[in-house]
C-alpha cells in the first residue's frame, strides 16, 4: 500500500478521492486550507490510515514538509473555473501555478506526482483536440493551469498530467458551478434556463470517473510515467443543448437559448480520449445518469446563491 499525499483533498474532487483510497488500504493525508470548509472530511477521521495537515500550497516550507517521505502525490489544489479565478486573479494565479511549483519542487526522483489539469488549456479549436493538439487558453484559469502543467513536464521527474473533461456529479463537497450540475439544479428550483451559446460542445466526466483515473494512474505509474492525457470519454461530448433536453426529460423545466452572455473559456470543441482507453481506461456513469442522480440529490439542497 502507498503513502499517498492529496492536496485540495477537502473539494469536490478530493472528497470522492479520499474514501476510494482509503478502501484500498493507501495511507492518505489531505493538506487543505479549508477556505471551502473541512466537514465532509470529518467521517475519515475514524480511519487509522487518515491523517489531516492543514496548509496552504503557497507556503513552500509546508508543502516541502508534507510532501516527504510520500510515493504519490496527487495535486488537487487549485482556484478552479473562470468565476472564481475573475474574484481574484492574483490568488488564481499564486494558488495555480506558485503552489503547483512549491509541489514540483518538493518531489524527489522516486515519488509520482499525478497533476489534475483541464480541458480549457485548449481555448478555441475547429480539430478533434488531442493531447498533441496547441494550447491556446484563454481565461486567468486555462492559462493559470497551462502553465503549470508545462512546470510540471518541465521540472518533475515522475509525473502523470490529466487533462480532465468538464467534471459534473454529485460529490460530498457539491460545486454548482458546473455546467451540468448548474443547470439541474436551477431545473429543479428555479424551473426554468437561459442557456448561452446553446450549439457549443463540451465533453464531460463524473467526479467518481475523476477519483478512478487517480486509482488508475497509480496502477499503471511505469506505463503513464511523464504523459499527459485527456481524461473522460469519446461517448460523452454534448451540445449544451443536449445537456438541456436531457435534464427537460426528468423536469418540467422551462428553456430559453440566448446569445446575450457567453463562455470566457469559449470551450467548444470535441476531444479525442483514444490514449487513455488504449491503456484500458473507461469511465462508468454516463450524462443521464449523472442528471438523475443529481435531480434526488438537490431536493436536499436549498441555497440563495450557489
Amino acid at each position: 500500500m502507498a503513502k499517498v499525499l492529496v492536496t485540495g483533498g477537502a473539494g469536490y474532487i478530493g472528497t470522492t478521492l479520499v474514501p476510494l483510497l482509503l478502501e484500498l488500504g493507501h495511507e492518505v493525508v489531505v493538506f487543505d486550507n479549508l477556505v471551502y470548509s473541512g466537514e465532509f472530511l470529518i467521517p475519515y477521521f475514524r480511519k487509522p490510515n487518515f491523517s489531516f495537515v492543514k496548509g496552504d500550497v503557497r507556503d513552500y516550507e509546508k508543502v516541502a514538509e508534507v510532501c516527504r517521505d510520500k510515493d504519490v502525490i496527487i495535486h488537487l489544489a487549485a482556484i478552479v473555473g473562470y468565476g472564481a479565478c475573475r474574484k481574484d486573479e492574483r490568488l488564481a494565479h499564486d494558488v495555480n501555478l506558485i503552489g503547483t511549483e512549491n509541489v514540483v519542487r518538493s518531489l524527489t526522483p522516486e515519488q509520482h506526482l499525478i497533476f489534475a489539469s483541464t480541458g480549457s488549456n485548449y481555448g478555441v479549436l475547429k480539430d478533434i483536440c488531442t493531447e498533441s493538439s496547441p494550447l491556446n487558453p484563454l481565461s486567468i484559469y486555462g492559462k493559470t493551469k497551462t502553465q503549470a502543467e508545462a512546470f510540471v513536464r518541465e521540472n518533475a521527474p515522475c509525473f502523470t498530467a490529466f487533462r480532465f473533461a468538464t467534471a459534473f456529479g454529485v460529490s460530498p463537497r457539491l460545486r454548482l458551478d458546473l455546467l451540468i450540475n448548474e443547470l439541474s439544479y436551477m431545473a429543479l428550483k428555479q424551473k426554468y434556463l437561459v442557456v448561452y451559446e446553446p450549439h457549443f460542445m463540451r465533453t464531460f466526466i463524473h467526479v467518481h470517473d475523476i477519483a478512478r483515473s487517480f486509482l488508475f494512474a497509480m496502477e499503471n505509474r511505469d506505463k503513464m510515467k511523464n504523459q499527459i492525457y485527456n481524461v473522460g470519454s469519446n461517448d460523452m461530448n454534448f451540445s449544451k443543448k443536449e445537456i438541456c433536453e436531457l435534464i427537460a426529460k426528468y423536469t418540467d423545466v422551462y428553456i430559453h437559448y440566448s446569445d446575450y452572455d457567453g463562455d470566457a473559456d469559449k470551450r467548444n470543441y470535441i476531444v479525442s480520449y483514444d490514449k487513455i482507453s488504449s491503456l484500458g481506461f473507461t469511465t462508468s456513469i454516463s450524462v443521464e445518469e449523472g442528471i438523475k442522480e443529481l435531480l434526488q440529490s438537490h431536493q436536499v439542497i436549498n441555497l440563495s446563491n450557489h
